[in-house]
């Protein structure tokens, strides 16, 4: 029962918000009435909905009653048979207690944040019903219920994106969004048939029992024998590069900025984008069995995590080098999962939930205090009007750069060393990027840092006179966060990836007797136990060189290395290649099909066709109709002498 509240309790919220936006009100007060009861709905599901959570994760996780609940039979077709089932195992409880709690403090400061805008029910409801979508994906006990899951998050963050849609820029972001991920999308639902036709089911539990005996099986593609477990794992892992954002199908991250900054935190730090971990995660029984598959996550993940670091040093929005950064800490832990380190890489996840929603909500105070401004060039001197935010900045960049004690600290070197410890030349590959990724994040967090609060003001004086400190409303869930960024790598590194790992995630992850990266991650080298945190103090070190003591430096560097610079801050001209490559071709084609094809060919030849042939040929009719009586006398005398000699000829004849 606990489970089915903590699932249904925001859907419930989102729908009863959704209620109140088809009730406006033309009186404000009344209205500001209607806005406050849509945003107590909401977000007392939430909060019910993470208590639940919490006693589900006691229950589960630390007493180790891992259970599926049963609700209906949704599809009997054949030999396809799915049910809806809730299925609350260890890495299920994880996921709800970062999806709920995350989520809950999103729509508390969300009350603060979005206070002016004209349409909150809407907003409360789509934030309700993404989150519910979420559950619903971490909870599915089947292939087709993970997909509903999968795609419902997909729509949500439609909406949420292209929230403010009298905004072109957020219409576009929205677009692109849904349309890349559609791309991974149609990779997944290719890898759900081939599971489907290898097993001949979609039921997890099954699947996982069968793979052992598929191990050596293969699927015909194309003409060619292949590896059948290789190739599922691959179409589903296409799935999860492009839903969390992995290098090729990344492209969407930076563009969703353009909604506001609570659907940020929401998406872009503990649910949606860690959808991908959580997919490999769920299926490591299947992924295990392929080498060649965790190969290929592994090289992904550790391209994924330099590649979207060094755009993050460029960036000067300061919600676009968090996505980036986000992109990037997304990487460690799909590499982490690549060489069999998946508990590494869902301790990852809830350490960086927490800190990475605490930087997102951050920086929302931030613009809220700069009056909706979030090029940090306009920024600077700043932090002694809004001390609290300030504080929490800072813990929550800490966190991320890998400091002791913070989150951060522990899962981020857990993954480095899990790494090392595969002894593999993909490990080495995915430890010394990831390690060079170290640096550069913690070079472009204190970038922000400085650039946002320290200096010389550079805002406009109107802007200056109006810095403040965020209502008690945003602060509060800020705090909520700022307590996990301290405390979640701390309380949960024995359990998740230390001595009691083992019992604690029980059957809800699968690793092979042979794959020990995360068993030599506790005996690496103490080098590489210090070098992140070594690499981590010198990218803060030299943040502080670049721009507190010689802030002539960057410019500098950015005009000798003129090249270089242009194509990090044009994002490695992905977008541009896209678009070239992918984009033109496809508006030339359409183009095209509809001008010839459509035009010229299916109207030409049909209704329009026939249509100016009947106009043709009653303008050369209506030539006849003179109007004059000698006229019409002359045709019907001409008529009665054709008609008596055809009678005369034929009679004749």
């Amino acid at each position: 029962m606990i489970e089915i509240l903590a699932v249904f309790l925001p859907l419930v919220g989102a729908a009863l918000a959704g209620v109140i936006v088809f009730m406006p009100q033309a009186d404000k007060h009344k209205q500001h009435t209607m806005d406050t009861l849509a945003q107590w709905i909401t977000c007392t599901g939430l909060v019910l909905s993470a208590i639940c959570a919490i006693i589900l994760f006691k229950d589960v996780a630390l007493d180790g009653n891992a259970r599926v609940t049963e609700l209906f039979t949704w599809i009997d077709s054949g030999s396809l048979e799915v049910s809806w089932a809730l299925r609350v195992d260890q890495l299920t409880s994880v996921m709800m207690i970062v999806v709920t709690g995350v989520s809950a403090m999103v729509h508390i400061y969300s009350c603060g944040y979005m206070h002016h805008d004209k349409s909150i029910p809407r907003f409360m409801s789509y934030l309700s019903l993404f989150t519910y979508f979420m559950l619903m994906l971490i909870t599915s006990d089947n292939l087709v219920q993970l997909f509903f899951g999968w795609e419902g998050v997909g729509l949500a963050s439609y909406l949420l994106i292209g929230f403010w849609y009298d905004r072109p820029s957020a219409n576009s972001a929205a677009i692109k969004a849904f349309v890349v991920n559609r791309v991974g999308d149609f990779g997944f639902a290719l890898g759900i048939f081939a599971t489907f036709m290898l097993f001949d089911t979609v039921n997890l539990d099954t699947i996982f029992q069968a793979v052992p005996g598929k191990a050596d099986a293969t699927l015909n593609v194309f003409g060619g024998e292949f590896h059948a477990l290789t190739v599922c794992c691959l179409l589903l892992f296409v799935g999860a590069m492009g839903k969390s954002a992995q290098l090729g199908l990344h492209t969407w991250l930076p563009d969703a900025m353009e909604g506001p900054t609570p659907v940020s935190a929401l998406i872009h730090a503990a649910t949606m984008v860690t959808a991908g971990i959580f997919m490999v995660a769920r299926l490591s029984p299947m992924f295990e069995y392929s080498e060649v598959a965790l190969t290929v996550v592994t090289i992904v993940g550790a391209s994924t995590c330099i590649f979207a670091a060094t755009i993050g040093c460029v960036q000067n929005d300061i919600k676009r080098v968090i996505a980036y950064s986000t992109c990037s800490q997304l990487g460690y832990m799909f590499f982490a999962c690549g060489v069999s380190a998946y508990s590494a890489g869902i301790f990852h996840l809830m350490t960086h939930g927490f800190f990475k929603a605490l930087l997102f909500l951050g920086a929302g105070s931030v613009i809220h205090a700069m009056s909706d401004e979030q090029d940090m060039r306009k920024m600077g001197g700043i932090w002694k009007h809004i001390k609290v935010t300030y504080i929490l900045m800072w813990i929550g960049s800490l966190a991320l750069a890998g400091i002791p004690p913070f989150a951060g600290f522990y899962s981020k070197d857990i993954v480095l060393e899990a790494a090392w410890g595969a002894h593999t030349g993909v490990g080495q590959y995915a430890f010394w990027l990831g390690i060079t990724a170290a640096f550069l994040t913690a070079f472009y967090s204190w970038r922000l840092l400085i650039m946002t609060f320290h200096g010389a003001p550079r805002a406009d004086e109107t802007t200056m006179a109006h810095v403040h400190e965020s209502p008690m409303v945003m602060v509060l869930p800020l705090v909520v966060l700022a307590a996990g960024a301290c405390l979640a790598g701390v309380l949960a590194y024995d359990l998740m990836v230390g001595h009691h790992m083992a019992e604690f995630w029980g059957k809800s992850i699968v690793v092979l007797e042979h794959h020990k990266a995360l068993e030599n991650a506790h005996h690496v080298p103490l080098w590489v136990k210090l070098l992140p945190l070594v690499v981590g103090v010198a990218g803060i070190a030299m943040a502080y060189v670049f721009y507190m003591f010689a802030p002539g430096i960057p410019g500098a560097i950015a005009a000798r290395f003129q090249g270089i610079y242009q194509f990090l801050l044009n994002k490695w001209y992905f977008d541009e290649l896209y678009d070239k490559i992918f984009v033109r071709p496809s508006f030339y084609l359409g183009r095209n099909l509809w001008k010839t094809g459509d035009g010229t060919l299916i109207d030409g030849l049909g209704p329009d066709g026939v249509s100016a042939a009947v106009k043709y040929i009653a303008r050369r009719a209506s030539a006849l109709q003179t109007g004059y009586l000698y006229h019409y006398a002359f045709a019907m005398l001409a008529g009665i002498v054709v008609l008596v000699t055809w009678y005369l000829l034929t009679k004749a004849g």
